[in-house]
């Protein structure tokens, strides 16, 4: 024990003012006694019988013979702020005291008169109130005893004196010392009224102990006997388990007529509350078995909200959503609906099914934005600093994203606000090319917010529009879900894969999409679920696709298409470089201080080890590399080396094994029946050397190589456009008869189709038949007519890399394709010289050696 608490008990035991150890033991037995912070010590069993024994103890303490200090006008005395506790004048209280402060007064208070002032403060939050959060109204009470308890807190029994004013706060420092004033108010005259209330208050009170547990007969008893109704209103309101509020509102009623009626008022509501509880118990005890304790509070609660109608959790929760229906931005002509709809949500028990469905139903229409906007960025500096960042190419894509934001820009500054309607753009490329990635990247460039939805798969219309709320487990579309979690009405969705769509007996979900990416219908947007029109005019819709085959016409007609085509090599090489190997490098516990990678190396890994459009495939083989990398670099270290791995062509090898690709390269001489001609694939451009050889027969024209339809009808074509100009070409007709010509495609096992090798099946064609050969530096692609005409054809930029990668240096192009000469890269248009035709002659021309220099 330390000095200051010797000190404590010296004075305490010292005190002259104790009770008989009768008295101490049962006061110290109070287990449901309240101490000073508003803590219940006791158990839910023990809480009736320990009100009653206080309630007893207030009784037979009023009884005793005891002498109390006189009422005062006023002076200073300690305070003691009381958490959950009134007291009122009259009454006997017990309570503990823990608090430093509270220990400070109560010695003071000790050491003096026995007397104390007890406030309640205002909020049970604060451990030590400052003074502006103490009510004024208190109580001046005397201290009767104090006994310690083991826990170092003290249990103080107190004996209400008087109400008093706090008009000043004197001192705060160890603890409150108040400046008080006493509020006595002067004896009301007998009168009927009066008499008539009084006796009516000691009838309720004996009929609500009648019905309830929690008043012994000797309260009664005390309150039948008592003369003074301002006392004994402040009794009874001392037995009442009333609110915190209306014990202080008690208190702080000075006039002894409005008291005792307020006090009859809480009477008449506390005997309604004890027979429904009785009733209530009554109702559910029947119902229900001894190990359902769960369900039968339930069941309290909803027999007390629909016969009482008591504010309970539930109307907290009703009053909740009306707040946030006037204060959502959901027009005017669509809240009565809502309104209706929580009327009727108010009306149903919560147990009930409908309850959880209607609610839900309420809160999703009231967590929409319905208007509500994210600003946006029009810094154009910015938003190409950020699509520049992270991606590399993509020029159309980054053009187009910055003419949006322009006239954007351009329409805010000249009307204050703008209302251009988003472009619906749909990106279409092979896989790995960086689609969704730069939608996010767009995202932030805006400064929108952004959301991806997988379209791939989905085949029910309900998953666009929402399921209607009669069925079970509704729920509002992906669009409003989206628009849900974004919490605005202008972000960025991207609708991803939108080419695999299905659609079955559920619907067609594509239909439903026509409506969404409609900027003449979006603006009000109906879900089967919420069933209020939606305005989506304000998001900007990117959609995603491999191919635009299996995009239904309606909704391809609905997007604007920009083609992400395929990366070149040397694209490649910069994103590899830039990207892709730094970030393999930090996931692997790699820096480039370890490994370095060579420009030619990553070359030589697209090359020989990818072969693919995108770059999927090239960062899964740079983490190859990296780990590889990671064992050598490791196995060093243990050795007490520090190595440096430089990774160069030569020992590319030795770390990813053998390539698994390989292209062909152009032929070092030229060949009779041999041309070469350019295709596009998935996974970018290539090469394609077709064979003819003219052999005795009867004028059959033999197709091998796994060719498709559409070259089988070019292969037709170039044989009759052949045989036309038999007479320009030297041919004899009569002996074309006697011949059979066999074209083949070599790579036999990979299927072949496409219009645009028309012109070099031409070529070779006639390279076989008049024995001049087609010369080997040069490479074409177009498609031929009956007539000789050269048709434009795609691919063009691929084509163009796959020529200069095969060591090409001329290509022979259809005379309308000239326009996408400038979507080449320089280096490889550059390298190339490209050289327009627009009929077969030109291509002749410029392909086949002429006898001349054959002979020669």
């Amino acid at each position: 024990m330390t000095e200051k608490d010797k000190e404590l008990h010296d004075i305490f035991s010292a005190s002259d003012i104790t009770a008989n150890d009768e008295e101490i033991e049962q006061d110290s037995n109070v287990s449901a006694s309240q101490n000073e912070n508003g803590e219940n010590n006791a158990s839910e069993n023990n809480g009736e019988n320990d009100i009653k024994r206080q309630n007893k103890r207030s009784a037979r303490s009023s009884k005793r013979l005891f002498r109390y200090p006189q009422r005062t006008t006023g002076g200073v005395l300690p305070l003691i702020p009381m958490r959950g506790m009134v007291i009122y004048p009259g009454v006997l209280l017990s309570f503990d005291v823990g608090r430093e402060q509270s220990v400070e007064a109560l010695r003071y208070a000790m050491d003096g008169r026995h007397e104390i002032i007890l406030a309640s403060q205002m909020t049970l939050d604060a451990f030590w109130p400052d003074p502006d959060q103490i009510y004024r109204i208190g109580t001046r009470v005397f201290i009767r005893q104090v006994l310690e308890l083991p826990d170092d807190t003290l249990k103080v029994l107190a004996y209400g004196l008087e109400r008093v004013a706090i008009e000043a706060f004197v001192t705060e420092d160890a603890h409150y010392m108040v400046r008080f004033t006493s509020l006595t108010s002067t004896a009301p005259d007998k009168t009927p009224i009066l008499d008539a209330s009084m006796r009516m208050m000691g009838d309720l009170f004996q009929r609500y102990s009648a019905i309830s547990d929690r008043v012994t007969p000797e309260a009664v008893m005390l309150v039948r006997n008592e003369t003074d109704p301002g006392h004994a209103a402040d009794v009874i309101a001392g037995q009442l388990p009333i609110r915190f509020d209306e014990q202080q509102q008690i208190l702080e009623t000075i006039s002894v007529v409005d008291r005792v009626q307020m006090i009859l008022k809480i009477l008449h509501r506390e005997i309604q509350l004890a027979e429904l509880e009785q009733k209530i118990a009554t109702q559910v005890q029947t119902q229900l078995e001894k190990n359902q304790k769960d369900y039968y509070l339930r069941e309290q609660i909803r027999v007390i909200q629909e016969e009482l109608g008591e504010q309970g959790d539930a109307d907290d929760d009703i009053a909740l959503l009306r707040e946030q229906l006037k204060a959502s931005l959901i027009p005017d002509e669509h809240k009565p609906k809502i309104e209706k709809e929580i009327d009727r949500l108010e009306r149903l028990p919560s147990h009930f099914p409908e309850y959880a469905t209607q609610r839900t139903w309420v809160e999703t229409l009231l967590e929409l934005p319905f208007g509500r906007t994210t600003p946006e960025q029009h810094d154009l500096t910015r938003a190409r600093r950020i699509l520049e960042r992270d991606h590399f190419g993509m020029v159309k894509v980054k053009q187009r994203i910055m003419e949006y934001l322009a006239v954007r820009k351009l329409l805010v500054e000249a009307e204050g606000d703008s209302s251009l309607k988003g472009p619906i753009l749909c990106f279409v490329g092979p896989p790995g090319t960086g689609k969704t990635s730069i939608a996010k990247a767009i995202a932030e460039s805006l400064g929108r917010r952004y959301h991806r939805l997988s379209l791939g798969g989905i085949r029910d219309e309900a998953e666009i529009r929402g399921h209607r709320r009669t069925y079970v487990g509704s729920m509002p579309g992906r669009i409003i879900q989206a628009i849900r979690h974004v919490n605005t009405d202008n972000p960025l969705i991207l609708l991803d894969e939108i080419d695999k769509l299905g659609s079955d007996f559920r619907g067609d979900p594509s239909s439903a999409l026509l409506e969404v990416l409609d900027p003449e219908q979006n603006n009000s947007f109906r879900d089967h679920y919420i069933e209020i029109p939606y305005d989506l005019s304000k998001v900007l819709f990117i959609t995603t696709a491999n191919t635009v085959d299996t995009i239904p016409t309606a909704l391809y007609d609905r997007m604007e298409v920009i083609e992400v085509s395929g990366y070149t090599e040397a694209e490649k090489v910069e994103i590899a470089s830039k990207h892709l190997l730094p970030r393999g490098r930090k996931q692997h516990g790699l820096t480039g201080a370890d490994m370095q990678v060579t420009r030619a190396a990553l070359a030589k890994i697209i090359q020989g080890y990818t072969a693919e459009a995108g770059v999927r495939q090239l960062e899964r083989e740079i983490a190859r590399l990296c780990r590889r990398a990671a064992i050598v670099i490791a196995e060093a270290a243990e050795e007490g080396v520090r190595k440096v791995l430089r990774v160069t062509p030569n020992n590319l090898i030795d770390l990813l094994e053998k390539p698994r690709y390989s292209f062909d390269m152009a032929d070092k001489e030229d060949q009779v029946g041999v041309a070469t001609g350019l295709a596009w694939t998935w996974a970018g451009g290539d090469t394609l050397a077709i064979e003819v050889n003219v052999m005795p027969g009867t004028g059959k024209l033999i197709l091998t190589g796994q060719l498709g339809d559409v070259m089988k009808e070019s292969a037709q074509a170039a044989l009759t456009y052949t045989t036309s100009r038999s007479e320009t070409l030297g041919l004899n007709p009569e002996l074309m008869k006697e011949r059979d010509i066999h074209v083949h495609v070599p790579a036999g096992a990979i299927p072949k189709d496409g219009p645009s090798a028309g012109i070099t099946l031409a070529t070779a064609l006639a390279s076989a038949l008049t024995g001049r050969p087609v010369r080997h530096e040069i490479a074409m692609t177009g498609e031929v007519t009956l007539r000789g005409r050269v048709l434009p054809i795609g691919g063009l930029k691929e084509k163009a890399v796959a020529a200069h990668r095969a060591g090409i240096r001329t290509v022979l192009i259809p005379k309308d394709n000239e326009r996408d000469i400038e979507d080449i890269p320089d280096t490889v248009r550059e390298a190339l010289t490209f050289k327009t035709v627009s009929n077969m002659d030109e291509v002749l021309e410029l392909a086949l050696v002429k006898k001349s220099e054959d002979a020669e």
